[in-house]
C-alpha cells in the first residue's frame, strides 16, 4: 500500500467538508453545473478504495469551489457517498506530465481541426463562387443542313457568337472532339430510335455512357444528356422504355464517378400540359402521369430539370385574335392587352412566362415543386408559307429572339416565381433546308448552312451574347396582306390628325414611287412612329402596322427612321437591369473578395497557433 500524505490533508479535507458535509465521491464526478467549470480527477484507485488524486489538483479545486461561493452548495457539486478522497505525491509529476501531454495533444488537435474547417469553408466559398450559374442562353444544333460548316469551323462560329451553352441532337464524335477545352458547356441527345437499345439493356446504356460521355469528359464539358425527344407524345410505344433508359444511363454515370456532373433528363412538348391558361388551373395530361410521377422523383432525386420546347409561336398561331402579338414576341403592350390570370391576378406580359408558369403549377398538383426547368427549344421561324403561316418572317424572328435574349439575361424570372429564371436554347442555330412541310420547318435558323446570319439580332445591354449585333434602328411598316381599305384609312389618319411628315411621299417627291397605298402608308407610319419616340402603342393603327428591323429605304427614299442614328433602342418593358456580363462580374468580384478575407484570417489562424 502506498504512503499517503499526513496531516496537512486532514485540514484539507475538514476545509473541502465544510462546504458540504455529506461525503464527496473522489473528486471523479466534480461539475459545475451552470457555473462554467468541471474537474475530473486522473486518479488511480488505491487499496482502500479511494480515489488518489494530486494535492495542488485538490487544492485548485477546493480553491475554485470557494471562491464560486452558489447560494446552494448541491447545485456546484453532484452529491455522492463514497469515502473521503485521499492523495498520492508518488503520481503527481507523472499525472501533471500526463495532463500536459493530453493537453497538448488535445490542443494540436484542436488547432488542426479548426484550421481544416477554415480552409474547407473557404474552399467551400470558392467552389460557390466558381460553379454558381446565371441563366444563360444557348442554342440547338441540328444538321439537316446540305452545305454545313465543318465541326472545326462551326465551333469558330459558336466562339466568335460568344455562345457558351449548345444542344446537340446526337453524339457526333467529330463535333463533340471539337468542342473539346472550349469551355462550351454541351447537351448530348440520344435519338429516339437508340430508345429501345438503352432501355432494354444496361449494358447498352454503360456502353453508350463509356463511348459518348466518358471518353471525351472532361475536355468537353458535356453537362447532360437529353434522352429522346418529345417521347411521350410523338413515339408513344416507347413511352415504358423512356424512364428505364434513364435510369440506366444514370446507373452507368455513377459507375463512371460522373453523375454529380453530368444530368439526364428528357425533353418535352408544351401539350403534356392541359388547360396551360390561366397557369393557375393547369394540369398534366392524367393519361401521361403514369410516366410523369416516376420521371418526376428521378428528376428530383437527381437534381435534374424538367426539359421542356416551349414555342410562342404554335400558340399566338393557334390562338390569333386572341393572344396579341406583341405578346408573344415580348414586345412592350399597353396593360389592357396584358394576360391576367383570374385566380392569382397575376399579370403576363409576355406568352412564354405563362408557359413556364404553368408548368410549375401542373408540377406543384403531383406534389412537386422543386424540380427546375430548362428550356431545351424555343424560337420563331422567319419564313414560311406566305397565305399558311404569314407571321414566320424575318422581322418577327428578330424580334422574338432579341427580347427572349433580353428577358432572360436581365433574370426577372415569371410572374410566379420572380426570383427563378430558367434558361433557354434557342431553336436553333442554322436553317435546316434539308427540312420539308410545313415551309417554316427549314427556317428556325439565326444562321444559314455556311455561317452567314439569316438576320442580325438586336441584343445591345444583353452582355457579349450574340455579337452580331446591329445599331437597334427599328421602323414602323404596313403589314403584310393589310386590307387596302384599313390601310388607306391608317395613311389618311397619320398625314392629318397624327401629324406625320408626308411631304416625302406628296407626287414628285423622291418617296412617291411606288405609288401604293402599302408604301405611302409605311413611309406614313414610320414617320409617326419615329415623331412619337418609338414609344409602346405609336406602330399600331389598327392593327395594320407592324415594328421591323429591315430598313424599309430604297435608292433616293429614305425612311425617317434612317435620317439619323436612333437614340432608343426598342427593348421589352422588363429589361431594366444590367446586363449578365456586368452582373456576374460583380458577383464573381464580390465573391472573390470574400475568399481572399477568408484566406487572410486563415494564414493569420495558422501563424499564431503554430
Amino acid at each position: 500500500m502506498s504512503t499517503l500524505i499526513p496531516s496537512p490533508i486532514h485540514r484539507l479535507e475538514s476545509e473541502f467538508k465544510q462546504l458540504n458535509s455529506t461525503r464527496v465521491q473522489g473528486m471523479s464526478q466534480w461539475y459545475g453545473y451552470g457555473y462554467g467549470f468541471g474537474y475530473r480527477s486522473t486518479g488511480t484507485e488505491d487499496d482502500q478504495g479511494a480515489s488518489s488524486i494530486c494535492l495542488e489538483d485538490f487544492v485548485s479545486s477546493v480553491s475554485q469551489a470557494k471562491m464560486l461561493q452558489p447560494p446552494t452548495h448541491s447545485k456546484l457539486l453532484r452529491i455522492v457517498h463514497t469515502p473521503p478522497p485521499h492523495f498520492h505525491p508518488q503520481l503527481c509529476e507523472e499525472q501533471k506530465l500526463q495532463h500536459q501531454t493530453i493537453a497538448m495533444d488535445a490542443s494540436a488537435s484542436s488547432k488542426l481541426l479548426l484550421t481544416l474547417l477554415c480552409l474547407s469553408a473557404v474552399a467551400a466559398v470558392a467552389v460557390g463562387v466558381v460553379v454558381k450559374e446565371e441563366p444563360y442562353v444557348g442554342v440547338n444544333i441540328g444538321t439537316d443542313v446540305s452545305s454545313m460548316l465543318s465541326p472545326t469551323e462551326l465551333v469558330s462560329l459558336l466562339k466568335v457568337q460568344q455562345i457558351t451553352h449548345v444542344r446537340l441532337y446526337d453524339a457526333d464524335p467529330d463535333l463533340l472532339r471539337a468542342l473539346s477545352r472550349t469551355k462550351i458547356r454541351v447537351i448530348v441527345g440520344i435519338p429516339n430510335n437508340q430508345l429501345l437499345g438503352i432501355g432494354s439493356s444496361n449494358a447498352s446504356a454503360a456502353a453508350w455512357v463509356k463511348t459518348n460521355i466518358a471518353s471525351f469528359y472532361p475536355d468537353t464539358a458535356i453537362v447532360a444528356i437529353a434522352v429522346g425527344d418529345e417521347v411521350l407524345t410523338t413515339l408513344s410505344s416507347a413511352s415504358p422504355l423512356l424512364l428505364p433508359a434513364i435510369e440506366s444511363l444514370h446507373n452507368a454515370l455513377v459507375a463512371s464517378n460522373l453523375d454529380s456532373v453530368v444530368k439526364v433528363s428528357t425533353p418535352h412538348p408544351a401539350d403534356i400540359i392541359i388547360d396551360p391558361f390561366p397557369p393557375s388551373q393547369a394540369f398534366f395530361n392524367h393519361t401521361l402521369e403514369q410516366y410523369l410521377l416516376p420521371l418526376l422523383s428521378f428528376l428530383r432525386r437527381t437534381g435534374s430539370p424538367l426539359m421542356l420546347n416551349l414555342y410562342p409561336y404554335y400558340v399566338f398561331m393557334q390562338n390569333k385574335g386572341v393572344v396579341p402579338l406583341d405578346n408573344a414576341l415580348f414586345r412592350p403592350i399597353s396593360p389592357t392587352k396584358e394576360e391576367v390570370d383570374p385566380n392569382t391576378l397575376l399579370h403576363y406580359t409576355n406568352v412564354l412566362d405563362a408557359m413556364i408558369d404553368s408548368a410549375y403549377v401542373s408540377m406543384e398538383n403531383l406534389n412537386f415543386s422543386d424540380v427546375p426547368i430548362l428550356i431545351t427549344e424555343t424560337g420563331w421561324p422567319s419564313k414560311g408559307d406566305p397565305k399558311q403561316e404569314p407571321y414566320a418572317t424575318i422581322d418577327n424572328a428578330d424580334a422574338y429572339n432579341s427580347n427572349l435574349i433580353k428577358h432572360i439575361l436581365d433574370k426577372s424570372g415569371t410572374p410566379k416565381r420572380p426570383e427563378v429564371t430558367p434558361s433557354v436554347y434557342i431553336y436553333e442555330l442554322m436553317n435546316e433546308d434539308l427540312r420539308t412541310s410545313p415551309a417554316s420547318e427549314a427556317n428556325w435558323g439565326l444562321f444559314h448552312g455556311n455561317g452567314t446570319p439569316v438576320y442580325l439580332l438586336h441584343v445591345s445591354g444583353s452582355g457579349a451574347f450574340m455579337a452580331n449585333d446591329t445599331t437597334n434602328k427599328t421602323f414602323c411598316v404596313a403589314m403584310d396582306g393589310a386590307d387596302t381599305k384599313l390601310l388607306q384609312a391608317a395613311l389618311d389618319w397619320a398625314c392629318g390628325p397624327g401629324h406625320a411628315n408626308c411631304s416625302a411621299i406628296q407626287p414628285g417627291e423622291v418617296c412617291y414611287d411606288p405609288n401604293t397605298v402599302k408604301h405611302h402608308a409605311s413611309y406614313a407610319f414610320d414617320s409617326y412612329y419615329q415623331k412619337e419616340g418609338r414609344v409602346s402603342g405609336s406602330c399600331d393603327f389598327n392593327g395594320v402596322a407592324i415594328i421591323s428591323t429591315t430598313d424599309p429605304s430604297s435608292g433616293a427614299c429614305v425612311f425617317p427612321g434612317s435620317m439619323k442614328p436612333a437614340n432608343n433602342s426598342v427593348k421589352a418593358n422588363n429589361v431594366t437591369g444590367p446586363s449578365k456580363a456586368s452582373r456576374l462580374g460583380d458577383m464573381e468580384n464580390h465573391g472573390l473578395n470574400i475568399v481572399n478575407v477568408l484566406l487572410v484570417f486563415c494564414m493569420a489562424f495558422v501563424f499564431v497557433n503554430y
